[in-house]
């Protein structure tokens, strides 16, 4: 029995689920807004950097959790930019009152008159029988 190769598959088991939270309650929510862009961008350069030595290493579990780490932290930089980019749209055109990333960039926005369309009403309703549903 092999007991670092058996202590690393734990472990990375381990703190890949223990990001799995995290992970889906930003793809199932699309609200990224909470975190730092910066911190971000930068744990995804780091990433970059330490993969030029983790898959230098021999195939492994290290392999394994580093992967997904990139991915996951690609994800949430995606997400944060998407947002950004989309909130920066909001703010430069009067009319879009509510901006989620679910899949992709959904924009409702608001009909003249300050009433809000057919469309962006059944959406909303939408979204909310959704959330009040178990």
């Amino acid at each position: 029995m092999d007991i670092p190769l058996i202590a690393g598959t734990v472990s990375t088991v381990v703190f890949a689920v223990s990001n799995l939270p995290m992970l889906r309650k930003a793809l199932r929510t699309g609200d990224v807004s909470s975190y730092s862009l910066a911190s971000i961008a930068m744990i995804n350069a780091a990433n970059v950097v330490y993969s030029l030595y983790v898959f230098s290493l021999p195939l492994g579990p290290i392999w394994a959790l580093h992967t997904f780490y990139v991915v996951s932290c690609a994800i949430m930089l995606v997400l944060c930019l998407v947002q950004r980019r989309a909130a920066g749209r909001s703010e430069a055109s009067s009319g879009v009152s509510v901006i989620s990333v679910t899949e992709g960039v959904e924009r409702l926005t608001r009909v003249p008159g300050g009433g809000r369309s057919r469309a962006v009403r059944a959406s909303s309703d939408a979204r909310r029988r959704d959330r009040a549903a178990p």
